[in-house]
């Protein structure tokens, strides 16, 4: 990380970098600047189409004159300081070019240039040169290999916008440059949405996707902010500064690409088996309030909801729809995105029941069938709805033509009803689209600007759920300590001298989980036949024998486990026979002996764990233990440090709290025990760095609370 970079840190939650000079910059000189050039031409020429009224300086010395204006030779002919420098010039000058513009007190570097990390070893070691000096001179940069960034209230800086961009509410982040122009911001335009700021963010030598993400967080007419994500050098402090951004009422959505990709680490664990990358990125979403979307048309359409004012208050949705086949798609849609349809009774259902213009049959229900009759009088209908107060939001479905004259009037009450209500009003319009003639406006075009307007169903009730989901995941983040404070008040571990780049034994992982308050079952270390026998024959019940080698973490498969054992007699042959079978596989300076433990009968077992992740360094697990890890393959991931919230809710998604709470065999099991269990692995793994893996796997759970009866730690070299 440079010092740029670090100037802009906080020790206690993300910074945010001063970027209005390169959204908004008074004077712009462009270095390289050239008609001829493709980039750095239709740059400028974008830039003074689109409202540029700011000092445009070109810089190329091989010209005297470009677009009617002196060409300086290079940044110090420029006669001021300007706010940005674009750079378009061949590689090998790039690094001279920012540096000469720092050294000159510019603030910001946009670098169009490509041809570095992202090409050959050779541009990688420029990429780190320009890193270094634009570091040395004090000078953000922006790429390189960058296609360009706009402000819809400021500058145009790109050379692939087709046309002037019009002010909007979405802020657009993307790691992919041709995405963010060419998909983006032309697909969002056919629709009439519209972007505050796009930023292309290049190969991100100084500033990164997450100091934009920070920087759109804080400006008032950002409404919500969209990525396109590749990758985070940063996950951590991204998780941050996403965090408080929605915390502090700004959605993030985000199509995050490598959903196959999976953790490539050897691990030993059912932990590591468990977890890849992509479920670590799906954690860190989740723990931050991120949504996750499948593709550039799921974003804009959801991220148009979220331009149109507050949320809901809830989930509770009213849909309206001129269409019975309509309304039955819409519930089934509803119930399958966590929709709450309340029914639409008393007072409301008789006022509707009343109105003569709308065919009813004795009762409505929610989604209800209006009919196409009722859109002739949706401001009445919308009047007994809207007052209302059992629904968060509102769902009009129009399954009529949006040309002819009856939808000119049916926009206009739908304009008219979405103004005055008090709760979010969401328009899916199914029917004809394009009018008879190609060169009118269609009715619905001006409606379409003024609340959020859908033709897909699906589409609709996305955009729905993310709204709803939005609000339920900012509620939630304001209910506990931010991610900056989680661990604040943690203990120092203590003073764990852990061995590098092994298995721990028995002894020394208990003393490790001790540390944090791990329960372990009661356990005993036989190194002789007889010792062992001693030990069961002071025990009430059968107990459990089972080797302990660092060299064989899986015990079982190598048939150094022996179950019920009740007698003397039966410890000695029990120890025999687990240590000749792990004589089989390890040598003697490799046993540490016999654990003899206890039989936990009557629990459900589960499974927690810590596992090395590629992107986040650990991760932790939870999940169904024992023989369901592999029965019903379903398990949770977190990223450390989390709060027991996030804890619970990961409890919660996984079969192992219907385990607990469903049990044919007994009384319902807490699940608090299992969350608060869950806290401390979190804990330990945010701790303590030399521990790669971890696999506490079965915990027993009974009445008496949790408690791992076998566990493998590794730790890192």
């Amino acid at each position: 990380m440079t010092a740029n970079r670090d100037a802009n840190a906080e020790t206690d939650g993300p910074g945010t970098p001063e970027l209005e000079r390169l959204f908004d910059p008074d004077s712009v000189a462009v270095v390289g600047a050239s008609p001829d050039s493709f980039y750095s031409g239709n740059l400028v020429e974008n830039l003074l189409e689109y409202g540029f009224d700011g000092d445009l300086y070109p810089v190329n010395p091989s010209r005297d004159e470009v677009w009617g204006r002196r060409c300086y030779d290079d940044v110090d002919d420029v006669p001021e300081t300007v706010d940005l420098v674009v750079v378009s010039v061949p590689r090998e000058y790039v690094v001279d070019v920012v540096r000469a513009a720092g050294d000159r007190g510019v603030p910001v570097a946009l670098v169009l240039t490509a041809g570095f990390s992202e090409a050959d070893e050779a541009g990688a070691a420029v990429e780190a040169d320009l890193a270094a000096a634009a570091d040395d001179a004090g000078i953000r940069v922006v790429g390189p290999n960058c296609i360009g960034v706009m402000s819809s209230a400021g500058a145009t800086l790109t050379s692939t916008c087709s046309r002037e961009p019009e002010p909007g509410g979405i802020g657009l982040v993307s790691q992919s440059g041709a995405l963010a122009f060419t998909t983006f911001f032309e697909r969002a335009a056919d629709q009439d949405l519209h972007f505050s700021h796009i930023v292309s963010t290049g190969n991100e030598t100084d500033l990164t996707l997450t100091d934009y993400v920070a920087y759109l967080a804080e400006q008032d007419g950002v409404d919500v902010i969209c990525t396109y994500v590749e990758g985070v050098e940063d996950p951590e402090r991204f998780m941050r500064v996403a965090e408080r951004a929605v915390r502090n009422g700004t959605p993030v959505l985000t199509v995050k690409i490598g959903q196959s990709d999976q953790a490539e680490a050897a691990t030993l664990s059912h932990t590591g088996s468990l977890t890849g990358d992509d479920d670590a990125w799906a954690a860190a979403f989740d723990q931050s309030g991120v949504q996750r979307v499948p593709d550039i048309p799921d974003l804009l359409g959801r991220a148009n909801a979220h331009t149109s004012g507050r949320p809901p208050d809830g989930d509770r949705v009213c849909i309206a729809s001129t269409s019975g086949g309509l309304a039955s798609l819409l519930a089934d849609m509803a119930a399958e995105r966590g929709l709450a349809l309340p029914d639409i009774d008393g007072e409301t259902e008789q006022a509707l029941l009343d109105l003569d213009d709308l065919l009813t049959y004795g009762e409505l229900r929610n989604p209800a069938d209006i009919r196409g009759y009722g859109a002739d009088v949706l401001p009445e209908i919308a009047d007994a709805l809207l007052a209302d107060d059992g629904f968060d939001a509102y769902v009009f479905a129009i399954g009529l033509s949006g040309v002819d004259d009856r939808a000119v009037d049916i926009a206009a009450d739908l304009e008219a009803i979405a103004a005055r209500a008090e709760d979010p009003v969401y328009v899916l319009w199914t029917g004809r689209k394009e009018p008879e003639n190609p060169t009118e406006t269609a009715p619905y075009a001006r409606l379409r600007e003024a609340v959020p307007f859908y033709e897909d169903p699906s589409r609709c009730l996305d955009a729905v759920a993310s709204t709803v989901e939005f609000a339920a995941a900012r509620d939630r983040l304001a209910d506990h300590a931010p991610r900056s404070a989680l661990g604040e008040d943690r203990e120092a571990s203590a003073d764990l001298d852990l061995p590098p780049g092994r298995v721990l034994t028995w002894q020394e992982a208990e003393s490790l989980l001790a540390a944090f308050d791990v329960p372990t079952v009661e356990t005993s270390v036989a190194t002789s036949a007889d010792e062992a026998a001693d030990t069961v024959a002071s025990m009430e019940g059968a107990a459990v024998l089972k080797i302990d080698s660092p060299e064989l973490p899986h015990r079982t498969d190598a048939g150094a486990v022996r179950l019920g054992v009740e007698s003397p007699e039966e410890a000695r042959e029990a120890y025999n026979d687990v240590y000749a079978a792990a004589r089989t596989r390890v040598a003697d300076d490799e046993i540490a002996g016999v654990l003899i433990q206890p039989m936990v009968d009557g629990g459900v077992e589960a499974m927690l764990g810590v596992a090395p992740g590629d992107v986040f360094g650990s991760l932790v697990t939870v999940g169904p233990g024992g023989v369901l890890v592999e029965v019903l393959d379903e398990s949770a991931t977190l990223v450390p440090p989390f709060s027991r919230a996030d804890a619970r809710r990961a409890v919660e998604e996984t079969a192992l709290a219907d385990v607990l709470k469903d049990r044919r065999d007994g009384e319902p099991l807490p699940v608090d025990p299992v969350v608060d269990l869950l806290v401390r692995v979190g804990d330990l793994a945010a701790s303590v760095e030399a521990v790669a893996e971890l696999d506490l796997n079965p915990v027993v759970i009974t009445a008496d609370g949790p408690v791992a009866v076998d566990a493998l730690v590794r730790t890192s070299e």
